[in-house]
């Protein structure tokens, strides 16, 4: 029988050689200019573009990029035994999602800090930029959706039976006194200049203080009451300053989010459980396929589209260095997929005759890490609501940074070709208020069907996006001259893997509605948009394997 610890070992030391030796040979390979200015200082505004140090950009995409997905994902993916699984977050988060989050940043950096969408602008053409920034668009609405529908279900502080959920309501509380004292906190550390060993301390002192308080004092209130909170706290994201709200939230969000994954590690070296499930069950899991479903359910941990979203939407224009790029880009993401295997061994360890427990993949987790807290002599009510407010913030890290990407990328779609006047109603939609709204809308529309009905559409959608951002990305690295063929497996394979899934997704729609099972505002706007995505994907990558075979090469710069 495989033991948890030997896992998790060997996983870490893969990530920590993948980091020393193929990470920095990208680098080298490509090149960085440390004394250059970059995007932050060159386009300073201190609202999008604002420099801040390595590890607040670090923690800012560390936050950002990892939701609920490293956990959701491997632990689901364990009912086709624990060595697909295990396998394919070495793989994937070695070769194919690090490699990705970092050339994105990487990309952007090089690019006065542009988004995505503009770098195929500027590499491929008007129309795949459009048909890109649609995409990225339409699968924002699915992840403010998905993630909105856990944050509320998460601070939801009742039961079905009317009974009062203590830990719920106590990270409720803690993430609301959470959202008020990072704006405090990034308003004091930038007028009193605190940096370094200082914003350190003062921010593991202010987490201290918000959990103890918000656990005395706990705020009980529905799940209809806190996706109403959750979207109007979207809202407010999506127009402050960067300084202001996400970049402190960030900052403060890693000394959880690390914290968990330290007390899973040391709970795994201390405990060190076996591993229950068998290291391979079958090719078909309740009919479902292990290609291409293994790969579209573990995203996060392993290769994520969203990720590079966050590179180059927001992380790209607060690097002051170049030569952070490679612990924020390359680094981040294996310490995403460390969280990964650190969930995949959780959740097998406590499988019983090769069976997980009946329960959800966060209820499986939140347990067991629970438990790992009691070690260190912290209460298990105290311990059960860190571990909630924890998992809560993996949700909160990630809607509000895809939020103001999402709003973004809606003002970047209405942007008027060069040359040309905008019209009055593109120039309206553009306003970062309605922008924000009308990205809003149609996104609750679709968490209203729920967190199940809503994740493998996402899934699959999700991974369909880091194919076409890699394909794009192989493109920037052609035309400057630089190597680009580490990028063309992945972005080959999440290719093929993701429109499998999507087909997967609109043959299941289409059994409902033979079985009448059918409702237009559920599976009927997720059939919509699943063929959106299809055709939009087809699109782009059209348009960038065109660019990359018959594109004329320019001049490399450093």
């Amino acid at each position: 029988m495989m033991n948890g610890l030997t896992l998790v070992c060997l996983a870490i030391v893969i990530f920590v050689c993948a980091y020393m030796f193929y990470g920095r040979w990208l680098v080298k390979t490509w090149g960085i200019e440390p004394d250059a200015k970059t995007p932050a200082y060159r386009f300073r505004d201190d609202k999008d573009f604002a420099p801040a140090s390595r590890f607040t950009v670090f923690a800012h995409q560390f936050s950002s990029i990892t939701g609920a997905g490293p956990v959701t994902g491997p632990i689901i993916a364990a009912m086709f035994g624990w060595v697909p699984a295990f396998l394919w977050i070495i793989v994937g988060g070695v070769f194919f999602g690090a490699v990705q989050d970092f050339t994105a940043l990487y990309a952007s950096v090089k690019n006065d800090g542009k988004g995505m969408g503009a770098l195929i602008e500027k590499y491929v053409g008007h129309t795949g930029c459009k048909m890109f920034l649609m995409f990225g668009w339409l699968f924002s609405l699915l992840v403010i959706a998905a993630f909105s529908d856990i944050m509320a279900s998460t601070f939801n502080g009742f039961s079905k039976t009317g009974e009062m959920m203590g830990p719920n309501a106590s990270a409720a509380s803690i993430s609301m006194i959470y959202i008020a004292v990072a704006m405090v906190f990034g308003v004091v550390t930038r007028r009193f200049n605190i940096h370094g060993s200082k914003e350190l301390i003062l921010g593991i002192l202010c987490m201290v203080a918000m959990v103890s308080l918000g656990i005395a004092h706990p705020i009980y209130a529905s799940r209809t009451t806190w996706l109403y909170v959750t979207y109007a706290y979207c809202f407010a994201a999506s127009i402050m300053p960067m300084w202001l709200l996400i970049q402190p939230r960030d900052y403060l969000s890693v000394f959880l989010l690390l914290g968990m994954i330290l007390a899973g590690v040391v709970g795994i070296i201390v405990g060190n459980p076996s591993i229950n499930m068998p290291a391979f069950t079958s090719f078909d899991v309740a009919g479902k396929p292990l290609f291409p479903i293994l790969f579209v359910t573990i995203a996060c941990g392993a290769v994520s589209g969203f990720h590079s979203l966050v590179s180059s939407g927001t992380s790209s224009k607060t690097i002051s260095n170049e030569k952070d790029m490679l612990p924020v880009g390359y680094g981040s993401m294996l310490i995403e997929s460390t969280l990964g295997v650190v969930s995949l061994v959780i959740a097998c360890s406590v499988a019983v005759n090769g069976q997980l427990p009946k329960a959800t993949p966060f209820a499986i987790f939140g347990s067991a890490i629970g438990g790992y807290f009691t070690m260190f002599g912290i209460p298990k009510y105290y311990s059960t609501c860190i571990v909630t407010m924890c998992v809560s913030a993996l949700a909160m890290t990630t809607i509000d940074a895809v939020t103001r990407i999402g709003r973004m990328m809606l003002q970047e779609i209405l942007a008027p070709e060069e040359g040309k006047e905008q019209g009055s109603v593109a120039k309206f939609l553009s306003n970062t208020y309605v922008a924000t709204i009308v990205t809003l809308i149609p996104s609750y529309l679709l968490c209203l069907g729920g967190y199940m009905n809503i994740w493998p559409l996402f899934g699959a959608a999700n991974q369909l996006l880091s194919a076409l951002c890699l394909v794009a990305l192989a493109v920037f690295l052609k035309m400057t001259g630089r190597k680009s063929w580490m990028l063309y497996v992945p972005m080959t394979f999440m290719f093929f893997v993701t429109m499998s899934a999507l087909c997967l997704s609109i043959y299941g729609i289409y059994k409902k509605a033979m079985a009448g099972v059918f409702f237009p505002m559920v599976e009927g706007l997720q059939l919509v948009v699943a063929l959106c995505l299809m055709f939009l994907a087809i699109n782009v990558v059209r348009s960038c394997t065109k660019e990359l075979f018959t594109g004329k090469v320019e001049v490399a710069d450093k």
